[in-house]
């Protein structure tokens, strides 16, 4: 079965938006309009044309961008209201004086990170404690 090499096949623009961390709509027409094969977006990754620098630099920023600065989980935005693309400055912005909602929004993200690192530190010694018992099996 002969398909498409897996570096010629192509994006649609919304999902090579998002491979990239930027806002779709803001990015230049001819992007918008056509695909990206995969090996055009590695080069738009390694060497980012200047749209695309000023983009992740400046915004707007996808929902999923403003979260990750802002520490906070999308559905987080979403409670704290926030249902557009922010600019970096409007980003900086609310890092730089957090109204309650944020603040309440990244305490809730550091208790789920700290249960996630929990849950896997709990996982990880389960994986050992049954490994010593494969391996004292396997010896005995």
């Amino acid at each position: 079965m002969a398909g498409t090499p897996f570096s010629q096949q192509v994006l649609k623009p919304t999902n090579a938006a998002k491979r990239l961390g930027v806002y779709l709509p803001a990015t230049p027409p001819e992007f918008q309009e056509r695909g990206v094969t995969r090996a055009e977006l590695e080069e738009l990754e390694k060497n980012p044309p200047e749209w695309l620098a000023d983009l992740r630099r400046n915004g707007p920023h996808p929902r999923p961008v403003v979260a990750g600065r802002l520490g906070i989980s999308i559905a987080g935005l979403a409670r704290g209201g926030v249902t557009d693309p922010l600019t970096t400055e409007e980003i900086d912005a609310l890092r730089a004086d957090p109204p309650e909602w944020l603040v309440r929004e990244r305490e809730i993200a550091a208790k789920v990170r700290e249960e996630e690192d929990r849950q896997a530190a709990e996982a990880a010694g389960k994986a050992a404690r049954s490994e010593r018992r494969t391996t004292r099996r396997a010896e005995g």
